[in-house]
C-alpha cells in the first residue's frame, strides 16, 4: 500500500445516505481534501440532458465529454465558468443520473481524475470509490439507511430550499435509483470486503460524523 493510500478514506452507499455532507465535515475536521464524485456524475447528467445527448448515443457522449470541465470553489460546483450547484440537485437529476453513471464510458473518462487528486490523502464519497477508484483505501465507510429515510432527506432538503416536493414521488425515485445503481454492469454498487457498514437511520448528522472520525482516528 503506498503512504497516501493509508490517507484516503472512501464513504460509499445509495443515494440519499447522507455521504456528501458528512463526508465533507469529516474532510474538514480531519484537514484533508473532499472529492464529491456524486456532484461530477450529476454535472455531467446536466450538461448531457441540456445537449440533447442520450445515454446510449455513446460517440456524442465521448465526444461531450473530451471538452467536459468541472471545478470546486468551496460547496459550490462550476462546469466551465457556469455555477451550477442547484442545477445539479434537481429530482430531473435524480431521475437520470444513473442512467450516465452506469456507462463505462463515463466511469473510465473520470477515473484517472479521481485517482489523480488522491496524492496526499483526501475522503471521497460516491457509489465505487471503494470497490472501483480506491480499492486500496486505508478507510473504506459503507454508508446506508432505509429508502424511508434517505427520501425524507431528500424531501426535507428541497422544503428548506423553498422548492415544490412530492415525498412519494421522492421515494419512488430513491427506490428506482437504488435499483439502478446496484443491478448496472458497469461497477455496480455494493459494499467492498473491507468497508465499515454504518446504517445512519436513527442517527443525527454530529453523531455520523464523529463516527467516522472515530473509524479514521485508527488508522493513526
Amino acid at each position: 500500500m503506498r503512504v497516501e493510500d493509508c490517507r484516503v478514506i472512501t464513504l460509499d452507499g445509495p443515494a440519499g445516505a447522507g455521504k456528501s455532507t458528512a463526508a465533507r465535515e469529516a474532510a474538514r475536521r480531519l484537514g484533508l481534501p473532499f472529492l464529491d464524485t456524486g456532484a461530477i456524475y450529476r454535472a455531467i447528467t446536466l450538461v448531457m440532458l441540456k445537449e440533447n445527448i442520450p445515454a446510449e448515443d455513446s460517440l456524442r457522449l465521448r465526444d461531450a465529454l473530451r471538452g467536459f470541465s468541472i471545478s470546486f470553489a468551496g460547496d459550490r460546483v462550476f462546469v466551465g465558468e457556469r455555477d451550477v450547484t442547484e442545477e445539479i440537485r434537481t429530482l430531473e437529476i435524480d431521475a437520470h443520473v444513473s442512467s450516465y453513471a452506469a456507462l463505462p464510458v463515463v466511469r473510465s473518462a473520470l477515473l484517472d481524475i479521481q485517482r489523480s487528486q488522491s496524492v496526499g490523502g483526501l475522503v471521497a464519497e460516491g457509489r465505487d470509490m471503494g470497490t472501483v477508484v480506491f480499492p486500496n483505501a486505508g478507510l473504506k465507510i459503507f454508508l446506508t439507511a432505509s429508502p424511508e429515510s434517505r427520501a425524507r432527506r431528500r424531501y426535507d432538503e428541497r422544503v428548506a430550499r423553498g422548492e415544490t416536493a412530492d415525498y412519494d414521488e421522492i421515494l419512488e425515485a430513491v427506490n428506482r435509483r437504488d435499483r439502478l445503481d446496484s443491478e448496472r454492469a458497469s461497477a455496480p454498487l455494493r459494499q467492498a470486503q473491507d468497508a465499515i457498514l454504518l446504517d445512519t437511520t436513527d442517527m443525527t448528522f454530529d453523531q455520523v460524523v464523529e463516527r467516522i472520525l472515530e473509524y479514521a482516528g485508527r488508522m493513526e
